[in-house]
């Protein structure tokens, strides 16, 4: 750390913020704007004693102007003093001031860990989710730069619209000449099933994202665009969110524009263009839990209010689009897509896919719903676009551009080629058609970090193939200050940054610009901004032009009426009602496997092991619950071996009934419907299956080494049971009793009323419950133990058993409870009048017509005949109800739910 900011915490609490920060944040690098201080930094002098500087390209009018300066980065006392805009930001740091900065950092990265805030770097199904990173400064935008940029990004989206419209219409610009044809009809992105569709409201792009760049002499340029599914519209509501709250004095103090206004006026847009539908229906469509972006469309989804939904929830009848949901098919007006168009639909794009919607196109080209964006733009993202749209703007909207690109060179037109390749040192080399496996497909690498030797290469590389490569001008970008403590109690740190903006429809042919960005850091290492390559962001605060009221609109409708807020209840879609109830299930079925290891562990580890019923009857359990193999002798024969293959089975993720096993299976459920779970009930659950599987691994080792680990691998099962009670109990407490949420408990109870009617089937046919020792074990793995004693006291006898384990409709683990709950919870979901009971209920025994005496009578041998046929009806009927379920709620293959939702 350098010794100015190692006094960062040294200087006096009445010297001024904004002069401090002035004297101890260091310069931006040599050549790039200081957006601390609103200057550009001189560049460093060249061994003549000349600045250096790329050679230029093109003419001054076009490449963006590098500041001439000899001087040396200027000493402290030497530096300007702070933009004005900064000065005020750390003048209302607050009371704590500088010396605050520590703890709001540290405030900031809990934040992020307690609400979840993910990017998937990898998308890895087994691999952790990476934090969200976040710098604790905001980018902080001036009006005037504001201004040139909200102009030039209103111009250049109806540029790409229009390019949109003509390219899939009568395809002039072709024709004329001012798009070669390679760059659209040769693009992979460009689809041809879309040519001749009239949008919704003549209007292509709702979505449009920039990445902009501001050079050495303030001005902003465009480095790239996103068109396709741009992501950040979440993550930059988050970032607003949680800096806000660090500095709310500042936040007031500059004026900064709020952004919900253009959210409610984009959603009020395309309702306004969406086909016909009252009110219309909006859904926005990810990839699913695996994308790197999902904690996005989650978020995203929540805060527009519309329903999140994954290709599977879709289907399309008559050419129309349908939202599969527990109440049958619902039509869909609008969908919001985070999903790249070529795995849209596999009919017609790629027939692999298994993210889209078969016959979606179909469904567009009838016109019977608006997608935002319109399918078929990938190649406007294409970087070589950059260097024809000046003059696309002057023919198809009669404007000259007034937020210029970087000179851009495609280098399948020859001339251009040969115009740059002697400049390759100064520019970044990028892949035309980047992210098709059809072409050449490469990352941007930068002249500037590569050897003579390798720039050779790549010269020959794009002689040999022209159209594959295309080469920009090096821009050194701006650098924001950034609050660095990775050492010491941290320091400010100047990192170059790259800004996103957003052009959001507000109705046909109009859009808008949302008030703010993503703000995206470089490490010094890095050659692009990038956070699947380890990034971070930062939020970005847009000053107002006057010092006017701030426009404190929200989502909120303080004027709701109870038509509106009936409409606004988010259906439950058939793929969250599926994952909702293996949720349930996966839930129970772990707790059952802790429950009856730990039982098993405790009874080998104890002093009677002199039942053969018992033991056989824990072999049998451990066996059909998959918590060993078949081949693993029994403790009669081999206790120790038994033993052991439980306990290397116990974190086994790959082996279905295992305790790892589950717990996975939670996880993975957990995360297909995110978005209806708290974000302390997805906590725990993240934090169950981690610490399950760590000391799983850990046990493991031991057990290699030659240690016995009975006692660890108890303890282990001791903490799950106390983790699952907590997820439990979230999934009890703090979950709405809607359809969703039945769905849950009916597959918590399915699993229940299994599980415990084998068990009590199989100790009465082992006759181990006539057995002291396995009568108390009975009772224990039913979670009875405490009630039976305080009920029945030394009793130990048939009668007693059944009265509590099977008859008491009190006890939430007797075979009566769970199936008169079990009955109710599916008369509601079937949406039965109260106190009816719908037909799949019924196909669940009554426990109305459950006796004592009947259930006592004795047979020959010892057995129970009216038991053991109830035992097996209840067994039987839970996973027969199980199949009719997943039948006609989650396939909506049965008739009762054919006919089409309102």
């Amino acid at each position: 750390m350098d010794s100015l900011n190692e006094s960062l915490f040294d200087t006096p609490a009445s010297e001024a913020p904004a002069v401090l920060a002035s004297a101890l944040a260091p310069a931006a690098a040599p050549g790039h704007f200081d957006e601390l201080r609103g200057v550009p930094t001189p560049p460093e002098p060249s061994s003549t004693g000349v600045a250096s500087q790329p050679a230029p390209l093109h003419d001054a009018s076009s490449t963006p102007p590098v500041v001439s300066a000899a001087d040396d980065n200027p000493s402290a006392e030497e530096r300007p003093p702070l933009a004005p805009a900064w000065s005020a930001f750390f003048e209302h740091l607050g009371a704590g001031g500088f010396g605050d900065l520590p703890r709001r950092s540290i405030n900031l990265e809990r934040q992020i860990r307690d609400n979840g805030v993910t990017y998937n770097v990898y998308a890895d199904a087994d691999g952790p989710q990476r934090p969200w990173s976040l710098d604790l400064f905001p980018l902080i935008v001036s009006p005037d730069s504001w201004a040139q940029i909200e102009a030039g990004v209103l111009q250049r989206v109806r540029v790409l619209d229009r390019v949109m419209a003509d390219v899939y219409g009568a395809q002039q610009l072709l024709a004329e000449g001012l798009l070669p044809p390679a760059l659209v009809q040769g693009h992979p992105g460009y689809l041809r099933a879309m040519h001749g569709v009239a949008p919704p409201g003549d209007t292509w792009l709702h979505i449009a994202a920039f990445d902009l760049a501001r050079g050495p002499d303030g001005n902003w340029w465009v480095v790239s665009q996103r068109t396709q599914a741009p992501s950040g519209l979440g993550y930059l509501i988050e970032n607003r969110l949680a800096i806000s709250r660090q500095f709310p004095q500042a936040f007031e103090a500059l004026h900064v524009q709020r952004m919900a206004a253009t959210y409610s006026a984009m959603m009020e847009g395309l309702q306004r263009m969406c086909p016909a539908g009252a009110p219309p229906h909006v859904v926005l469509l990810t990839p699913g839990p695996y994308s790197e972006t999902y904690f996005e469309h989650a978020y995203l989804a929540r805060y527009l209010g519309i329903t999140l939904v994954e290709g599977s929830d879709l289907t399309v009848r008559d050419q129309r689009l349908y939202l599969k949901t527990l109440q049958g098919l619902r039509p869909v007006h609008g969908l919001i897509k985070r999903l790249d168009d070529e795995f849209l639909d596999p009919l017609e794009l790629r027939p692999d896919s298994t993210l889209g919607v078969p016959g979606l196109l179909q469904a567009i080209r009838a016109g019977n719903v608006l997608v935002a964006n319109m399918p078929g733009s990938a190649f406007l993202e294409s970087p070589a676009l950059l260097g024809f749209l000046p003059a696309l703007a002057r023919r198809l909207i009669g404007e000259k551009l007034q937020l210029p690109a970087l000179p851009t060179w495609w280098c399948g037109e020859r001339a251009a080629m040969e115009a740059v390749l002697p400049q390759l040192r100064d520019c970044a080399i990028k892949s035309t058609y980047a992210g098709y496996d059809t072409h050449t497909n490469f990352d941007a690498v930068l002249g500037s970090r590569m050897s003579r030797r390798e720039l050779d290469e790549w010269a020959g590389r794009i002689v040999r193939q022209g159209d594959e490569h295309t080469v920009q001008s090096y821009l050194p970008m701006s650098q924001m200050p950034t609050w660095s403590q990775r050492v010491g109690p941290g320091r400010i740190a100047p990192r170059s940054v790259l800004l996103r903006v957003f052009a959001v429809s507000d109705g046909a042919q109009s859009w808008r610009v949302l008030p703010g960005g993503l703000a995206r850091l470089l490490d010094a290492s890095a050659q692009i901004a990038s956070m699947q390559r380890g990034g971070s962001s930062a939020d970005v605060w847009v000053q107002m032009q006057t010092r006017g009221e701030v426009d404190r609109s929200t989502r909120l409708q303080p004027h709701a009426t109870p038509a509106s807020l009936a409409r606004h209840r988010a259906p439950v879609t058939s793929r969250a009602a599926e994952n909702m109830f293996w949720l349930g299930r996966y839930t129970e079925r772990a707790e059952n496997a802790v429950r009856l290891a730990r039982l098993t562990l405790d009874l080998l580890g104890g002093e009677d092991l002199s039942s053969p019923a018992l033991l056989t009857w824990l072999h049998g359990m451990a066996v059909r619950n998959a918590l060993v193999p078949r081949e693993v002798p029994s403790p009669p024969r081999s206790r120790r071996v038994f033993e052991r293959a439980l306990i290397a089975e116990l974190g086994d993720v790959e082996r279905g009934g295992s305790v790892g096993y589950s717990l996975r299976c939670i996880r993975q459920a957990a995360a297909a419907v995110r978005e209806r779970l708290s974000q302390d009930h997805w906590n725990q659950i993240v934090r169950a299956e981690n610490e399950f599987l760590r000391r799983s691994a850990e046990l493991a080792g031991e057990a290699g080494d030659g240690g016995y680990a009975s006692g660890a691998a108890l303890r282990d099962l001791e903490s799950a049971s106390g983790a699952l009670a907590a997820i439990t109990g979230a999934q009890t407490d703090r979950m709405t009793r809607d359809d969703a949420w039945r769905l849950l408990s009916i597959g918590r109870h399915i699993e229940r009323l299994g599980f415990l009617s084998s068990a009590l089937q199989a100790g009465f046919e082992t006759a181990s419950v006539h057995e002291v020792s396995g009568f108390e074990a009975m009772i224990a793995l039913f979670d009875s133990t405490i009630t039976f004693h305080a009920r029945y006291q030394q009793r130990r006898d048939v009668a007693t058993m059944i009265d509590l384990l099977v008859l008491d409709g009190d006890n939430p683990r007797s075979l009566a409870w769970v199936t008169q709950t079990l009955r109710g919870r599916i008369a509601r979901l079937a949406g039965s009048a109260p106190g009816k009971l719908s037909a799949l209920s019924h196909e669940l025994p009554d426990p109305a017509g459950w006796t004592l005496e009947r259930l006592c009578e004795a047979g020959p041998e010892a057995r129970y005949p009216a038991l053991e046929q109830l035992l097996e009806a209840c067994e039987t009927a839970a996973y027969h109800v199980s199949d009719a379920i997943g039948i006609r709620y989650f396939t909506l293959t049965s008739d009762p739910v054919r006919s089409v939702g309102a």
